[in-house]
């Protein structure tokens, strides 16, 4: 007589629980010692809210004053990121023997040191709201940019999970971008080091690596890649310059892959699309992808394909002022 499935079912769930006791690093069991990453998403659109409260803000508390739902919002806040801190803190080296009570004690002295950063970081995103403003005739107001525009919403991420990163919580500040990253296409490490009027056109693919150093009024288009020359070193190369620098007002277009930790892109340069770069650019330079050609075969009628190519030569930048194209 065939097998039942219920006796299937048994002996599949006997082979799951054999494998968990192999000692593999995946079978670690913990009910408590892990953070919780509903929790990080809920504090996410939280620390929203207090960033741009005017946008995000409850309607459903019915108050006369701003400050009632803000304390609110502020103590559900420090109670719930403390706690998270507070499990993470095993993987800094100085949490190693403490107790829970001094655990705790510092947990909640992060969360106090992060949230005193929050108004600086509104001035940040400020900067980087009138950036989109100012860097896309496609916005009809700057509403639009808080409300629908993904670039927004990751640089808003990071600038928060940056903090963190700073102040030295682990897990935390990466379960932040990697959601952002999730909802938007782009994945920028919390420990990279941006600096205010960051713009970023449409968005999706583009990756910012952990050492990367952006200026002020960088614009970045879909596509570009911040990143390591190699990482074959792997963890050898921990805490080391990977990642290239951007200075201030640096234009990068669609595809451009900028790479490695000596590489400088100098004030004023223009990077255009598909180019890839693993040495320095000299300020004010324009860079692209030489002898570009297109080729059409038209079409005639009922007479079908011609066998007609034309050419087109890219122009060389220095020869087009209207190269800065928006996409």
């Amino acid at each position: 007589m065939a097998e039942s499935l219920e006796q299937q079912i048994g002996g599949l769930i006997d082979g799951l629980l054999k494998s968990y006791e192999e000692g593999k690093y995946i079978d670690k069991v913990s009910t408590f010692e892990y953070p919780d990453e509903e929790v990080i998403i809920r504090l996410i659109d939280s620390l929203k809210r207090l960033v741009l409260q005017g946008f995000f803000n409850n309607k459903s508390y019915k108050v006369l004053t701003m400050k009632s739902p803000i304390s609110i919002l502020m103590e559900d806040v420090i109670y719930n990121l403390t706690k998270q801190i507070g499990i993470v803190c095993k993987y800094n080296a100085d949490c190693g023997c403490a107790s829970e009570n001094e655990i705790q004690e510092k947990a909640l002295g992060i969360t106090l040191q992060f949230l005193e950063k929050l108004p600086m970081i509104r001035e940040y995103v400020e900067t980087d709201v009138e950036a989109f403003y100012e860097g896309d005739p496609a916005a009809y107001n700057k509403d639009e940019i808080i409300y629908c525009y993904p670039g927004m919403q990751a640089i808003l991420t990071y600038r928060l999970a940056h903090e963190l990163h700073l102040l030295g919580v682990r897990l935390i500040p990466r379960i932040m971008t990697e959601y952002a990253h999730s909802k938007t296409g782009i994945d920028i490490h919390p420990g990279a080091t941006i600096g205010k009027y960051f713009f970023i056109d449409h968005g999706t693919g583009i990756v910012v690596g952990e050492t990367t150093v952006i200026g002020e009024h960088v614009k970045v288009y879909q596509g570009v890649t911040l990143g390591a020359l190699s990482t074959r070193g792997g963890q050898s190369l921990k805490g080391k310059r990977r990642h290239p620098t951007i200075e201030d007002n640096v234009t990068i277009y669609s595809g451009a892959s900028i790479l490695g930790g000596d590489t400088v892109i100098g004030k004023g340069a223009v990077i255009g699309g598909n180019t890839f770069i693993t040495g320095p650019i000299p300020a004010g330079a324009k860079v692209s992808v030489k002898n570009q050609e297109l080729a059409v075969n038209l079409t005639s009628g009922a007479d079908g394909p011609r066998d007609l190519p034309v050419k087109f030569e890219a122009r060389e930048l220095e020869e087009d002022d209207n190269w800065f194209y928006i996409i």
